[in-house]
Formats: C-alpha cells, structure tokens, sequence
C-alpha cells in the first residue's frame, strides 16, 4: 500500500458503493475492512452512489432512499468515522449531474461499449431493460464521482481496475483538450489495489444479492449459525467417515479468512482424517463469524436514524465545497466561465 508522501498533507482517495440495501460480509471483506484501515493514512471520500442505482432500477425508485440509509449505517458500524473521513451521498452534490454532461461531450461511444460490464449486466438482468443512455453512459458518471475530488488514488479490486483506467482516459482526453493556464485540472488518478479474499456465499458461489446466499452484517448469531448449518460443503463429503479436504470447501474458505490459525490447523487436521464432522466444522466457522460481527452491530445500533442524517448532511456540505473547486476549474478550462481564461 503507497505510504503518503508528505504526513501534513495527506494523499486524497475515493470510493462508492451503491445502496441495494443491507450489506453483507462481501461487502465489508471486499471494500469497507480495507475502507476503515485507509482513514487513518489518506484524505479519505466515501459516498453512496444513489444517481447509479438509476441505472438499472429507474423503473422503480421507491427503495432508493431507505437502501441509502441502511448502506450508511453499516458504513458506520463496519468503522468509518465521519471525524476521520468524509462520508456522503452522491445525489446530494450537484457537481455530479454536472461534470458528467461535460465530460459525456468528449468520450467517445467505443469506449463506452467495451467497458466488461456492459455486455455482461445486460446479459445477467434480462429481466430489465438496460438499452438506456444512461445505462450505457454510467462509466462516465463514474468517471466524474472520481475526478471531481481529484483523488490521487481509487481503492479498488483486480477486478475492477478497467473502470479507474476508463477515468483516466477521460481525464486525458480532457486535460489535452481543456489546459488550464498550462497545466492539467483533472489529475489521472492511479489505482489503489487492495485485497479481497475470496468469500463464498452459502451455495458455494462468489457472495452476492443477486444469488441470494449472504450473510449479511446485520444478520444476528442464530441466523448466522443457521445460515451457516446449510452452507454446501466439500462434495467429497458425503458420510460422516469419508475424509475431505478444507481447499475444496467453501466453508473451509470462510475459516481461512475469518479464524484463528489455532482453528484452521484442527479444520485441516480434522476434516483431512475425517476427525470431525461438517456440522462441527460449520460451527467453528459460525463462532468466528460472529465475533467479527458482534462488534459491528453494536457499533451500527449506536447510531440512530437522525444522527445518520446529520453526518449525511455535513459529509455531503464538504463534498459539495471540495466539488465545487474542481468544477470551477473545468468551467474556466472550457471557458463556460466569465472569470475563466485557458491558458
């Protein structure tokens, strides 16, 4: 991980997340645990990108606004301080409707058309229609919710690297057209690679909402346990004496993330010898489970709705001010602005 370059001034980062409702251990493994360490080492902007879930759900708009809160306060509970990073929602800086018209004006309809997920959302939501311009121009809203803070870096996962590199394209394409008294406004940021365990859901599948196998955050420990008792396991498995092996197991992914290594050398003993049975197993990965969580609930139930609101609002009044500096800079590139001169 880059260390800063200079302690008093900090390097600026940014990263969204969409609301689709509660999170679940993907997310917090994924994205947020990375998050909460990148607070104390960077300028950190962290926001809920509710203008994105337009995208795909503009026909109904109705849980937009709940998810909003709910993504919140597990951004909260997961360890995001509002004191230590700024945490706001997307549709409530208006420089994001902005910058996305200008920056649509430059970027070119192939680049938008081979971005990965294109093609493949389309082919995975048939039951939405997604032949929309604004489906089709969400990159460049991506780009613009990066470039408008002008981060040095974006935290992301490998596999989401094409979508930063698309945001430093625009953002040459723009600096060549746009110098602003000769030098570049928008700044290319580069990408902040950080780790992301592989996290099965309870089919054995990636973690995801979509195939309805999480274990979300708020989940208390019997609905863990629960889940966790169905969870599939090494097919090699099938009675209680055959030997299995944790690599080929989900839950045996689970215990390598989340328990000590007291109790992943007895899961590798044990279920290599046929020692101990999955419902064992399972258990021991439920009590690690839960004493990653417990902490995180309480820290979530600590804060209610209107103080959620409140931090929503003054991390939205910083976005806005630090927006605003950049968008005035790309006015007076363009010349959209009286006081504006490209040099």
């Amino acid at each position: 991980m880059p260390e800063p370059e200079n302690p008093s001034t900090p390097p600026r980062v940014l990263s969204g997340m969409r609301p689709t409702g509660k999170l679940h251990l993907g997310n917090y493994m994924g994205a947020l645990a990375n998050w909460v360490k990148l607070q104390d080492q960077y300028e950190c902007y962290f926001f809920i990108a509710d203008l994105h879930a337009l995208t795909t759900d503009y026909a109904d708009t109705t849980g937009i606004a709940p998810n909003t809160l709910e993504v919140a306060r597990d951004f909260l509970g997961a360890g995001l301080d509002p004191q230590r990073c700024t945490i706001f929602v997307q549709s409530r800086v208006p420089q994001h409707y902005e910058l996305p018209l200008l920056l649509g004006m430059i970027t070119p309809l192939g680049w938008l058309e081979r971005v990965p997920s294109y093609k493949e959302m389309q082919e995975n939501l048939t039951n939405k229609d997604l032949t929309t311009y604004g489906f089709l121009g969400y990159p460049v809203l991506m780009a613009s919710d990066i470039l408008l803070y002008q981060p040095q870096f974006v935290p992301v996962g490998q596999d989401q690297q094409a979508h930063v590199e698309l945001t430093r394209e625009i953002a040459r394409r723009f600096n060549q057209f746009y110098p602003l008294r000769g030098r570049e406004v928008l700044p290319e940021p580069k990408v902040l690679l950080t780790p992301s365990p592989k996290l099965p859901g309870t089919d054995g599948r990636k973690m995801s909402k979509s195939y309805g196998n999480t274990i979300q955050m708020t989940d208390p420990e019997p609905v863990v346990r629960q889940k966790l008792k169905t969870m599939v396991t090494d097919p090699a498995r099938i009675r209680r004496k055959d030997p299995g092996d944790p690599d080929k197991c989900p839950v045996g992914d689970l215990h390598k993330v989340f328990s000590t290594p007291e109790t992943l050398a007895k899961v590798y003993d044990g279920c290599r010898s046929a020692g101990i049975g999955c419902i064992e197993c399972k258990s021991w990965a439920a009590d690690a489970l839960v004493q990653v969580l417990n902490p995180i609930q309480e820290r979530r139930a600590s804060y209610p709705e209107t103080r959620v609101e409140e931090i929503l609002e003054e991390g939205s009044r910083r976005a806005r001010a630090r927006a605003g500096q950049t968008m005035a800079e790309v006015r007076a590139a363009m010349q959209l602005s009286a006081d504006g001169v490209r040099g």
